[in-house]
């Protein structure tokens, strides 16, 4: 099972708004030859760490494609760009995220490649794991050896992500 991550704080011209960027990005995902096998539904979270910037849209996806993980991590960094996509500082407000979350049961740090199976971060972040829960509820953590119903309930107090069709339930957005 491979997993990818998707996010967007940020709106584009080509797309709009973040939810059309993640979607986008799903079709452009679908025309490099990744086949999408299940998607989650688009979460709402605010910005780790907290700052002023946009709430973001995150959601899972597993997808099946051919060659490494390295190929993989190519191929988003590519879509990531074409979205406009600018690496300038960590956590900054973005077009478009594409995490390689994980490949199976692998275990890949390559340096590098700046690639690491399974992503460094991912068993902090509820914005990964309740639509991780959604697609894969079985998947365990190949490292931690934790499902991610565990890894949830590990998460920290402030970490929180919500469905957008429940909108309404999240906290209202503050600017620092």
């Amino acid at each position: 099972m491979i997993l990818i991550g998707l996010g967007s704080n940020l709106a584009t011209a080509a797309h709009g708004g973040p939810l059309e960027n993640c979607e986008a990005a799903l079709t452009a995902l679908e025309a490099e030859g990744v086949e999408i096998l299940r998607r989650s539904r688009w979460y709402e979270s605010a910005p780790v760490p907290p700052s002023g910037q946009p709430w973001f849209v995150n959601g899972v996806a597993a997808v099946a494609a051919e060659g490494t993980p390295s190929d993989l991590l190519a191929l988003c960094q590519r879509i990531e760009r074409a979205f406009g996509r600018e690496r300038r500082e960590r956590n900054a407000p973005r077009t478009l995220d594409l995490d390689l979350l994980a490949w199976d049961d692998r275990v890949i740090e390559d340096a590098g490649a700046a690639l690491a199976i399974p992503h460094p971060r991912l068993q902090d972040r509820a914005f990964v794991l309740y639509p991780l829960a959604e697609i894969a509820p079985d998947w365990h953590h190949p490292v931690l050896g934790l499902s991610v119903d565990s890894l949830i309930r590990r998460l920290a107090g402030d970490q929180r992500a919500f469905p957008l069709e429940n909108k309404g339930d999240r906290p209202p957005q503050t600017v620092r």
